[in-house]
């Protein structure tokens, strides 16, 4: 959050496009949420900004509506994600969209030991640095994940491995949600076994010394 206000720098008004549940809505500004899933407003604390349902792909906004458009952990779930981009640098003249290297993702020990069939999900979603791309981003600024990371995201448990074997873990990760169930299952099967026999620790040693971890987030910036 503290890189997230940095990079929206001295925007008075923020337009959070993808805004979920509003983890990640910076205080003292005046911010309007973008969601298109009744369910994620719904689940939203009674003292967050203001959220109507709409698209990123067609946001129910003017030219230059805002000083900032904010959009994190969501361009991978758009489904015209360029439209989308062209959309935020419509409605505002500086983005700042926290998005991920789909490779590192890819790379991830859950995906590569034990469910590899994530990477072919993860291959079709724009990386970070297309993103920045299309963006014609000013800076891209990695955003490791600290070991104890209180966020869901996928990642966040790299050095909790027993996490992934917990359901309400995995119902937050929507990798593993949008994933063949069969085959997430099978993977959970061997990662047991695994932490059981002692062997995911063998090979994962070199995790414990390491407070923080590269998973590939990054933190685009563009416009003025």
């Amino acid at each position: 959050m503290a890189a997230i206000n940095d990079a929206l720098c001295d925007a008075d008004s923020v337009i959070n496009v993808g805004a979920g549940t509003g983890s990640y809505e910076p205080a003292g500004r005046t911010v309007l949420a973008i969601e298109p899933a009744r369910e994620m407003i719904r689940q939203r604390a009674a003292d967050t900004c203001l959220a109507v349902r709409g698209r990123a792909e067609a946001l129910p906004l003017g030219n230059d509506a805002s000083d900032a458009a904010l959009a994190v952990l969501t361009v991978h779930h758009w489904s015209d994600w360029r439209r989308g981009l062209a959309e935020l640098r419509r409605i505002a003249a500086r983005q700042v969209v926290l998005a991920y290297d789909t490779r590192r993702h890819a790379d991830f020990w859950f995906v590569r030991e034990y469910v590899p069939e994530i990477a072919e999900l993860e291959r079709g979603r724009p990386s970070a640095t297309d993103i920045a791309d299309v963006l014609g981003a000013d800076s891209v600024t990695p955003v490791p994940v600290p070991w104890d990371h209180n966020d869901g995201v996928f990642p966040a448990y790299w050095r909790r491995p027993a996490a992934y074997l917990d359901d309400r873990v995995r119902r937050s990760c929507s990798a593993l949600a949008q994933t063949d169930p069969q085959a997430v299952e099978r993977g959970l099967r061997r990662l047991r076994a695994d932490l059981d026999s002692g062997r995911w620790y063998d090979r994962h040693r070199a995790l414990f010394a390491l407070d923080e971890w590269d998973a590939g987030f990054r933190l685009i910036v563009a416009g003025r």
